[in-house]
């Protein structure tokens, strides 16, 4: 089935951006929004070549990135075709830069430290600062498992066992990715970048064995914490801990966008945030101080 045309627009000159990042930008919209459907065929190379009035490479170049995302798919002899998105392990960092091309972003995390959304966030919002992206409102919330509270994971790996200065060294890398999302994102809204900007933190006293992001409730990553023995430094002393691996976590999308009678995915972004909000709103409590 070819995907209808109308989601093309003209390239705007006074834009900053590349005629090829705009035209990613455009087509990516419209499989975000609905408007070309998995198993939509795109208009070929030439054809869209020729409705924007640029070269074909320029063409090419628009589209790499969208195979990037697990977006596109070629099939050789037939074109190429908007994916499924169901079920699939993405990154995160090129969802979360398109959220920030909306007027409105919203962010919802639940898990260990906020690492990997403080270094994905770090490019996105320098991306704000220097006027490439221009969002009027922006709101981020974070729930953490609690470092002032025993836990099961992180502990020591010789007696499984919940150790105060084992949370205390997970506790300073947490601070340090909740001090740089809070100041970035509040540093906006002070130099008057953005209408509005929050940053909430709240923790909970459940052990971190799961990641989960929650964006512009239309889309949803998941991933579980792959629980890894390794040696750290406590008190300059080398101690083997049992450590959740944020880093080492296979996201899976989920969007309201997937079709199909099987897909799961407008319903499993439901409950994600039904889960999210029944936890903010009942077991978490503000980050300690």
């Amino acid at each position: 089935m070819n995907a209808p045309a109308d989601f093309l627009a003209r390239l705007d000159p006074d834009d900053p951006r590349t005629p090829s990042a705009q035209i990613t930008n455009q087509i990516r919209a419209a499989i975000k929004l609905g408007k070309l459907q998995a198993g939509e065929r795109l208009p070929s190379q030439p054809d869209l070549a020729e409705r924007y009035g640029v070269a074909r490479e320029t063409v090419k170049a628009a589209l790499r990135p969208l195979y990037a995302e697990r977006l596109l798919i070629s099939r050789q002899g037939s074109g190429v075709f908007v994916r499924a998105q169901t079920e699939l392990p993405v990154g995160l960092r090129p969802h979360i830069a398109a959220a920030f091309e909306r007027p409105h972003v919203a962010i919802d995390f639940a898990g260990f430290s906020g690492e990997t959304l403080a270094n994905t966030l770090a490019e996105v919002l320098d991306k704000v600062r220097a006027g490439r992206l221009t969002p009027e409102s922006i709101a981020v919330r974070m729930m953490l498992s609690d470092p002032s509270v025993p836990l099961a994971l992180p502990c020591r790996a010789d007696t499984a066992a919940d150790d105060p200065a084992v949370r205390k060294r997970a506790d300073r890398i947490t601070r340090r990715a909740i001090d740089s999302i809070v100041d970035g994102v509040q540093e906006l809204a002070e130099l008057g970048l953005v209408s509005s900007a929050t940053a909430e933190v709240r923790a909970h006293s459940a052990s971190p064995l799961f990641k989960l992001y929650l964006i512009n409730d239309e889309e949803a990553f998941f991933g579980f914490y792959p629980v890894l023995e390794h040696v750290v430094t406590i008190d300059k002393q080398p101690v083997s801990i049992f450590d959740p691996m944020g880093k080492d976590a296979t996201l899976f999308h989920f969007s309201t966008g997937d079709d199909g009678d099987t897909s799961n995915g407008p319903l499993y972004v439901a409950q994600a945030r039904t889960w999210f909000d029944s936890l903010w709103s009942t077991i978490s409590r503000e980050y300690p101080a």
